[in-house]
C-alpha cells in the first residue's frame, strides 16, 4: 500500500462517520406526531367515549318528553344540532382548517 492511499481510506472513513454523527438529529427527531397532537386525540377519544352514552340519555329522555307532550320542539332540535357538531367536531376542524389552509 501507497502511503497516499491510506491517507484517502481514513479520510474516506471519517468523513462517512462525521456525515451518520450529522444524521443522528435527523433521526432521532423524526416523530410521527407531535406530543400535543397525541395528547389532543387522547383527549378526543375520551370525550366521545363519554359523549356517547351521554348522547344516548338524552335522546331517550328528549323521546320520552316528546311523547308525554312535554318539551317543545326548539330542545329537540338544539339537542340534535349539538350532538351533531360533537361529534362531527373532527371532520368540522379539518374544513376549517382546509378552507384556510392551514
Amino acid at each position: 500500500m501507497t502511503p497516499g492511499s491510506t491517507v484517502t481510506s481514513r479520510l474516506a472513513a471519517a468523513l462517512v462517520v462525521l456525515t451518520a454523527l450529522w444524521l443522528v438529529p435527523d433521526f432521532a427527531l423524526a416523530q410521527a406526531a407531535s406530543p400535543f397532537m397525541t395528547g389532543a386525540t387522547s383527549l378526543q377519544t375520551n370525550i366521545l367515549a363519554w359523549l356517547t352514552p351521554v348522547a344516548v340519555i338524552l335522546v331517550m329522555v328528549l323521546g320520552a318528553m316528546a311523547m308525554a307532550n312535554r318539551i317543545s320542539w326548539g330542545w329537540c332540535i338544539a339537542a340534535i344540532m349539538g350532538i351533531a357538531i360533537s361529534f362531527g367536531a373532527p371532520q368540522i376542524v379539518t374544513w376549517v382548517r382546509g378552507m384556510f389552509a392551514v
